[in-house]
């Protein structure tokens, strides 16, 4: 399993994903699950991934291949002129991996199925994110919906809903994101440090803002603590239910 957030902000866009890929009693492996695609004052791409690694590792060796000679590789994932354009062929590529290795089975029932988290900015357009689902087909990310989840989802979410605010800066955002990660993590021995980041900001049209949060980074452990405890206190300031 995993977990990977994309979230916009009034600011830019902010992605988040887990790095472990199997966990067992004495078997624990890691593997990255972002990605990215950036040229300098024109693109910045990023893609996450959650589901069937051999899949998602299969996908992004296409759009990494396709994409080193964009005169001889087409379609590559450089020379799409919209974001818009850039989740279709995601979801084309995801879909065909899928079919290849399934080809008898339908794509969001297989075993071989998988999501995507691709987001970023291309020239001439805004900063937004994109759900790609197995099928090939995908959503937006709108008002309404600011930020998307794959993966072990559900145990992250209750925090992002009630502490989300389109006009937080990053480093807010990493607080609300690492909360919701830690809660994953204590909930799902599935999902694991180190998490990888990308912050980008408006415009910026490039990947500076990539990083890697190790388990035992200290500002991480201090949330992470720091929140147990405020959770503990505010359960005490709350009335007791009182029967009859």
């Amino acid at each position: 399993m995993t977990y990977c957030v994309g979230m916009r902000l009034n600011a830019g866009l902010v992605f988040m994903s887990d790095t472990r890929t199997n966990a067992g009693v004495d078997n624990f492996s890691s593997s990255r699950k972002m990605f990215n695609w950036t040229v300098p004052g024109e693109r910045s791409i990023t893609l996450m991934t959650a589901g069937n690694l051999a899949t998602t590792q299969a996908m992004v060796s296409l759009l990494q291949e396709r994409s080193k000679a964009a005169e001889d590789r087409d379609p590559s994932i450089l020379s799409q002129d919209t974001m818009f354009q850039v989740a279709r062929l995601v979801g084309a590529t995801l879909k065909e991996v899928i079919a290849y290795s399934s080809p008898t089975e339908q794509a969001s029932g297989s075993k071989f199925g998988a999501s995507v988290i691709v987001g970023g900015q291309i020239a001439g357009g805004s900063p937004t994110v994109f759900l790609v689902y197995p099928e090939g087909n995908f959503i937006e990310i709108t008002e309404d919906t600011p930020f998307f989840q794959i993966g072990e989802a559900k145990y992250g979410k209750p925090i992002l809903v009630r502490a989300y605010d389109e006009d937080m800066d990053f480093g807010d955002a990493l607080k609300l994101l690492l909360v919701s990660f830690d809660s994953t993590v204590k909930s799902n021995l599935s999902v694991g440090a180190p998490f990888d980041v990308h912050v980008y900001e408006n415009d910026a049209f490039h990947a500076e803002g990539i990083t890697r949060i190790e388990a035992d980074d200290p500002v991480y452990v201090e949330i992470t603590s720091s929140w147990g405890d405020a959770l503990k206190t505010a359960l005490d300031q709350l009335p007791p239910y009182k029967l009859g």
